[in-house]
């Protein structure tokens, strides 16, 4: 959501743990109006009597052109936008095109009038909490397939195409109907997150079930400190929580049923009525950090930096994020969800995969530069560079020069990712169906603020699901 960023560790040496990530598979509503004109697959990359062409070659495959332009957007959250400006100086080094470049939280805001009036920019990072619904554009014919630029050679290796040099499994986010339409960028994982130095003083350790994580949370309260911090006016965070106790206590097949739009997804999974009756447990006892309900993402983390929680939910751009906020001896650590009794996954288990999905708009008036920009991005230079600005790992196995240097937390994350081994998991229901997305995270927000229980949770999760069931377009969504 508002941002991603992911991990790092050293000890085992900063190239062989990017290696093993890498090995290992490791290393989300705008109205119709806004996307009523209907966009062309876009092969017309050089629109205009007065735009400058380039010659294609293996060098050169989009037909670049010196004196060109482009328009970038970029979501300024948890990674900030310095990397996209260096991404941009080094391409009009290489190539004498101009950007112009726009950093924003309100991407729907600025965008809109835009798409409106068929002007849109030529690169998108379509993320945070007023992002462009990516399945809404998709079937509005609005968004560029990528196909041709993950087949393109790439940057480092001419001999390999571009999609061959990603870790395997990070575009998976980004294919709606077959199709390509968005590229998860930043490889990141989800779950749980506490400061080093708070549980040293307190003699905490990491909690590997939920009764030692309720243990932990029961401590902390009595003590005058939160135990779980939730960003309650963006639920999307507490169902990280949710949706990963589902998917560790019942399987890969409990998170596919959802995925897959199952009929018992929700109501009648005994793995979602456990995980949700655990964390209104969590609410029912009074462990959540007074008025985390009503704080935005950034409040409630600056309140958990000041120690007033012992854990929070977050994504790995958290550490970026709330540098600015983070003592200097807070010492960030990153957790998996504990375990439920019988859980089918270990406790390593987490979710991991790619994150920040970037797209180009079919209507882009400078295809060209924008499919050679998106695949520069997936070159080592541009991923260092990427790691040195925002603190994070790239979905480009290998893309990070050994010479970075990340900080605690996420060094942590990698250190949990190569535990984790091939015990991660992802769920698409997110970029698949907006609509349903959002319907469970405001049964979520409606749950953490006692208004409703986990039964009626249940029932209001499983009527979002029927719902995107019946659209046809579901249909072409599965996996397998």
């Amino acid at each position: 959501m508002g941002s991603t960023s992911a991990p790092n560790n050293e000890g085992l040496g900063r190239r062989d743990l990017i290696k093993r990530s890498a090995a290992l598979g490791l290393i989300s509503v705008p109205t119709m109006s806004f996307l009523s004109a209907c966009a062309s697959s876009g092969g017309d990359d050089d629109k205009g009597a007065d735009k400058p062409k380039g010659e294609k070659t293996k060098d050169n495959p989009f037909g670049v052109a010196k004196g060109g332009k482009i328009d970038v957007v970029v979501f300024k959250g948890g990674y900030g936008d310095d990397y996209a400006k260096a991404w941009e100086a080094s391409f009009n080094k290489k190539w004498g095109v101009a950007a112009t470049h726009t950093g924003t939280q309100e991407i729907t805001g600025k965008l809109q009038p835009r798409f409106n009036a068929g002007n849109p920019p030529d690169i998108v990072d379509d993320s945070g909490a007023q992002k462009i619904k990516i399945d809404v554009l998709h079937k509005n014919g609005q968004l560029l397939d990528l196909a041709e630029v993950l087949d393109a050679p790439s940057v480092d290796d001419p001999a390999k195409k571009v999609r061959d040099t990603l870790i395997p499994g990070t575009i998976d986010a980004g294919v709606l109907e077959g199709k390509t339409v968005a590229l998860n960028y930043i490889y990141t994982v989800w779950g749980l997150w506490y400061s080093g130095k708070l549980f040293k003083e307190k003699g905490w350790t990491e909690p590997k079930t939920w009764d030692e994580f309720l243990a932990i949370c029961k401590e902390a309260t009595a003590q005058g400190i939160g135990g779980l911090a939730h960003q309650g006016k963006f639920p999307y965070y507490i169902n990280v929580a949710i949706m990963d106790m589902i998917a560790k206590t019942g399987g890969l097949d409990a998170m596919k049923a959802i995925d897959n739009l199952d009929p018992k997804a929700f109501v009648g999974s005994d793995a979602a009525k456990a995980a949700v009756e655990a964390i209104y447990e969590v609410v029912e006892k009074g462990y959540l950090m007074p008025g985390t309900n009503g704080l935005t993402h950034t409040e409630s983390q600056t309140r958990w930096n000041q120690y007033k929680a012992a854990f929070i939910t977050s994504g790995s751009w958290l550490e970026n994020e709330q540098l600015k906020q983070t003592p200097a001896d807070f010492d960030m650590k990153f957790m998996p969800m504990p375990l439920l009794p019988g859980s089918k996954m270990p406790y390593e288990a987490i979710r991991a995969g790619s994150g920040e999905p970037f797209i180009i708009p079919a209507k882009a008036k400078n295809l060209a530069e924008a499919k050679e920009f998106m695949r520069m991005m997936l070159s080592k230079e541009w991923s260092t560079l990427f790691a040195k600005e925002a603190n994070s790992l790239t979905i480009l196995a290998d893309g990070v020069d050994p010479s970075v240097k990340l900080r605690p937390g996420t060094q942590s994350t990698v250190e949990a990712s190569k535990k984790a081994g091939t015990n991660t998991f992802q769920f698409l229901y997110t970029e698949w169906y907006s609509e349903m997305d959002t319907e469970i995270q405001n049964a979520s927000n409606e749950l953490m603020a006692k208004r409703i229980q986990p039964a009626e949770w249940l029932k209001r999760a499983q009527a979002a699901v029927d719902k995107a069931a019946k659209d046809p377009a579901s249909k072409n969504n599965h996996r397998a």
